[in-house]
This record gives C-alpha cells, sequence and structure tokens, in this order.
C-alpha cells in the first residue's frame, strides 16, 4: 500500500493478524460443533468454549507485565505462541471432558497472551498514524473469513475430526510470522502516573463497563451460533456463509474506520454501534428460520465488532501512555473478551437448555442496551 512508509513493516504486521484470525476462524464457529460431535452437551460446551476467554482474564495481564518490564514484547510473543502450539497438540491424546479442559485452559492462557501485546507493538509501529490500524487489521478479518468459508466448505465432505489437525496448522504459522515481525517499544513519557490511578479516571471505568458488557453480550452468539443455525437446518456450508457475511462487513468498514473516526467521533460511533448490536441479537433470537433476515442481522457485525474494536483499541492506546501500553490492551482484552466473553459463555451454557433462544438473545440485546445508557451519560471522549 503506498500510504504505508518504509519504517512500518506492513505485511509482516498484516500477516501475524491473518494467521492469528484464521485459526479464530477454525475455532469459534467449528469448535462447538466438534465439542457436540464428540458427545458433548449444551453445559459441557458452553463451559469448555468459556476456557478460551476466562483465561484472558488474568493471562494477558501477566504477559503484559512481562512485555513491559523486559521492553521486549515481541520476544514475549514469540514465547507465548510457541508454548500455545506445545499445549494445544494435548488435544491428540484424549477426548475426555476433564482432559480437554486441562488443554483448553493451558493452550488458551498462553495463546490468549500474544494479541493485546501485539496490538500495542502495531501501534507502537504506527506511531501518529495510529487511526490506519485498521489498514492492518483488516487482514485478521480477511483470515478469518478465508477459514470460515474454507472450513464450511471442506466439512461438507470431511469428517469435524479434522478441525484439531487444521488448528495446529495454523498455530505452528502464527509462531512462525512472529519470528520476523521486528520490535518496537514505546518510549516512556515521563512522571507516568501509577496505572491504578490510570483506570480510576471515570471515563476509563465507563469504558472498561462498556466492553465487558458489549462482550458479554456476544455469548450467545460465540457459544451457539453454528449449533443454533444447524438445529435450525442450515448445511455447514451455510454456516460457513453467515459467519463470512459478518466479517465481510466488518472488513468493509474497517477499510473505512481512519476516513469515519476523525469525522464522527467515537462517542457516536459508540452509540450507534450498541444500538445496532441490541437490534442485532433480537433478529437472530426472533427469526432463525427467516434467510434474509439472518443475513441482514450478520452485516451489524460490522458494528458490534469492527467499529466497536477498532474505536475500543484506539481509546486504549488514547488512555494507557508509554509503559503502560502493554498492561493497557491487556486490561482490555481482560474486562472485556476475558471477564464479559466467559460470562456471556457460561450463562448460555447454563441457560441454552433451560429458556427458549429468542429470551437468550433479548438478554442479550438488554446487555448492550445497558452498554449504551453507559456510554450516553458517562463517556464524553475525543482521540487526541
Amino acid at each position: 500500500m503506498n500510504n504505508q512508509s518504509s519504517e512500518i513493516p506492513y505485511w509482516r504486521l498484516s500477516s501475524f493478524y491473518f494467521f492469528y484470525f484464521a485459526s479464530l476462524g477454525a475455532l469459534v464457529p467449528y469448535w462447538s460443533l466438534y465439542l457436540k460431535d464428540l458427545g458433548f452437551g449444551a453445559q459441557a460446551i458452553g463451559t469448555l468454549i468459556a476456557f478460551l476467554p476466562a483465561t484472558k482474564i488474568f493471562a494477558p495481564y501477566i504477559w503484559g507485565w512481562l512485555a513491559d518490564h523486559s521492553q521486549r514484547p515481541i520476544t514475549i510473543i514469540r514465547i507465548a505462541n510457541l508454548l500455545a502450539v506445545v499445549a494445544f497438540a494435548g488435544v491428540f491424546l484424549g477426548s475426555s471432558y476433564w482432559w480437554l479442559a486441562a488443554v483448553m485452559f493451558m493452550f488458551s492462557f498462553f495463546w490468549n497472551s500474544s494479541l493485546p501485546q501485539f496490538e500495542a507493538t502495531t501501534l507502537n509501529h504506527l506511531q501518529e498514524k495510529t487511526h490506519r490500524y485498521s489498514n492492518i487489521r483488516l487482514w485478521g478479518s480477511l483470515g478469518f473469513i478465508f477459514m470460515v468459508v474454507g472450513l464450511g466448505e471442506f466439512f461438507q465432505g470431511h469428517d469435524i475430526d479434522w478441525l484439531p489437525k487444521i488448528i495446529f496448522v495454523l498455530l505452528a504459522a502464527i509462531f512462525v510470522v512472529s519470528l520476523i515481525v521486528p520490535e518496537r517499544v514505546q518510549v516512556e513519557h515521563e512522571q507516568q502516573a501509577h496505572i491504578i490511578s490510570v483506570v480510576r479516571q471515570p471515563v476509563v471505568l465507563a469504558f472498561l463497563a462498556v466492553c465487558f458488557l458489549m462482550v458479554l453480550s456476544h455469548g450467545p452468539y460465540y457459544t451457539f451460533y453454528s449449533i443454533y443455525l444447524e438445529d435450525h437446518g442450515y448445511s455447514r456450508r451455510f454456516i460457513g456463509i453467515f459467519w463470512a457475511v459478518g466479517v465481510i462487513a466488518e472488513v468493509v468498514i474497517f477499510l473505512l474506520m481512519h476516513r469515519v473516526i476523525p469525522v464522527v467521533g467515537v462517542r457516536v460511533l459508540l452509540l450507534v454501534t450498541l444500538a445496532f448490536t441490541a437490534l442485532r441479537w433480537l433478529l437472530i433470537g426472533f427469526f432463525p428460520d427467516n434467510t434474509p433476515v439472518l443475513l441482514f442481522a450478520q452485516l451489524f457485525h460490522a458494528f458490534s465488532f469492527g467499529v466497536f474494536h477498532a474505536v475500543g483499541i484506539l481509546l486504549v492506546h488514547q488512555f494507557f501512555k508509554g509503559k503502560h501500553q502493554g498492561r493497557g490492551q491487556a486490561l482490555y482484552a481482560s474486562l472485556s473478551f476475558g471477564v464479559g466473553g466467559a460470562v456471556g459463555s457460561l450463562m448460555s451454557g447454563v441457560l441454552w437448555d433451560r429458556i427458549d433462544h429468542s429470551s437468550l438473545f433479548t438478554l442479550a440485546a438488554v446487555a448492550a442496551l445497558l452498554a449504551w445508557v453507559i456510554v450516553w451519560r458517562f463517556m464524553r471522549v475525543k482521540i487526541r
């Protein structure tokens, strides 16, 4: 791309995102189907999948502390990704509930640790061009699309027990790509306040609460959407297409975000995003047999993930300066995709067979609307 300076390793950064989110494109839509194929019920599936976000509660912050204090974030990322590959290999050694729980805990402890540090590294490479983050991050979305569509087609004619092998190869690719990404450490600001004083700011607390509620609202979607579609008669090819439509919309918005944010502002974007997210969950919950409506609902992924994540990353970069960069990104990941994701998965697993699915998705919409109220009342933020 012509707008990238020679100092920004655009393709090396983009390649990491591509393979990282390709692995996510294998895990998120299909891991629940793999577990179902092994004979696990809804509650067991919900708890096993909850390990993926649960380790984000503490793992990113531990590794963020190591990255910030060692001033070698890429080295920390490489170590974490190598250990993730080794840990995931355990899925080939057993398939009992407790064995898989242990494997998923160890794997996700390492796998979840690298992305927040890589986000901080990417923004440090971009320096004052942080609004162009989305132009690099969109390659992660393309990796997700490539994998989710490809596997949807692949599993039409192949057994889903191929899934662990595919994920293992993708995890190995993430490690290999990390070896070619150069270090870039944020220069510390003088007389920086302690990170606790940053977190205690009302706008930061409000932002973190919104992140928690937003990801919590995704619980039924990330845990059971593929099973939900399969139960309503959709083939695995169509399941892959549904997931891909959402991420294609996400790619489009990533291409536009560097122009949209300075004009619209983060507060308005957050309010619009949370309103569309609530509408998305209601459409999915009440119209599962209406294919056009479901496809339309997937377009809102451009907001519920694309806009929200792009704005979130930039706000973290604004709130947490210098030596707090790594731990700031880790805190964002921990409270949103960690606590929010784990609680959402666990609640969905417990409620999936106990209440009708339209009611569960309505609860998800309520969580998004509560986040909307917090933004309206407590967040008046400008990107500098």
